[in-house]
């Protein structure tokens, strides 16, 4: 059954607006509360642990947590020790990073699919429990183990947007996230080229997907939403950038989350707008919730 969530976007929200916004989400009803790292703004893993804390059955995403500030070992003993504590309530997320971001902290790498080819492997095998040796291009582990794993390894997932990045996360991930504004033929894609990738490398099962889905409720939502690309891209509103967003009343959006559904996403999660009161949003999205499981 997809899952459905939202998104406690840093932009504009600070950190301490979390611990408000976590209970409001899981008092309305809410599947999956996401979280963004993005540079320099609010740190991934103390969120989630404080995220989690506050709440008793919400589930806590990092997407995403970019790998070119981490060494994998850190991530993976990040991850273990929040989810040894919150046992399968961590949903957690890497990516390459937003590049110029990375270059300003002296971590830009000059090949972001060698790092994901070594990074995602790696955190998934330490996150196992298994001993890793690794002297690769980014990645370079001897002997490293952890002491406390997870009891249970939880899915690893990769951020993903063009073709090569798609298949890779395919390849090498539990499960790929995908970012907003795609209508629903780009994602399912998408989607496409995530499984293929998953077969053609001779793994079992179906990859895991995540797909934000920016979204308004209410009678201005159209305005609202169209307002938001705008900010965002005063010169790239594309003709169908409602087909792109879900927008109207719970009944609405939760129709826009069945077709996502149908293009094979697990977890839709639902992106606010910058302007939204994120209580009234969550209560809709909790409503969303309930329509999409009924």
């Amino acid at each position: 059954m997809t899952r459905v969530g939202a998104i406690f976007c840093p932009y504009p929200q600070p950190p301490e607006n979390l611990r408000d916004a976590a209970r409001s989400a899981e008092a309305s009803g809410v599947d999956e509360l996401w979280l963004w790292e993005d540079c320099f703004r609010s740190s991934a893993f103390a969120a989630a642990g404080a995220a989690l804390a506050w709440t008793d059955r919400l589930k806590i995403g990092i997407g995403i947590a970019p790998m070119p500030m981490r060494n994998v070992a850190a991530t993976a003993m990040e991850i273990a020790t929040i989810d040894r504590m919150f046992p399968g309530r961590l949903l957690p997320g890497v990516g390459h990073g937003v590049l110029p971001w990375m270059g300003q902290i002296g971590a830009r790498v000059s090949s972001p699919l060698t790092l994901m080819r070594e990074y995602v492997p790696a955190l998934r095998a330490l996150l196992a429990g298994d001993e890793q040796n690794i002297a690769g291009r980014y990645v370079t582990l001897d002997g490293v183990r952890l002491d406390w794993p997870p009891s249970a390894a939880p899915l690893v997932y990769a951020a993903a947007e063009g073709p090569k990045t798609l298949a890779l996360s395919g390849e090498v991930a539990d499960g790929t996230v995908l970012d907003s504004r795609h209508t629903v033929g780009e994602i399912a894609a998408s989607v496409s080229t995530i499984r293929a990738a998953r077969t053609a490398a001779g793994r079992a099962g179906a990859p895991d997907i995540v797909a934000y889905l920016l979204t308004a409720f209410g009678p201005d939502a159209e305005a609202r939403v169209l307002a938001d690309i705008a900010e965002q891209s005063p010169d790239a509103v594309p003709d169908d950038a409602l087909d792109r967003a879900a927008v109207g009343d719970p009944g609405a959006v939760a129709d826009v989350v069945r077709r996502f559904a149908e293009a094979g996403v697990d977890h839709v999660v639902l992106l606010p707008t910058r302007d939204a009161d994120l209580p009234e949003f969550f209560a809709a999205t909790g409503d969303v919730t309930r329509l999409v499981a009924s």
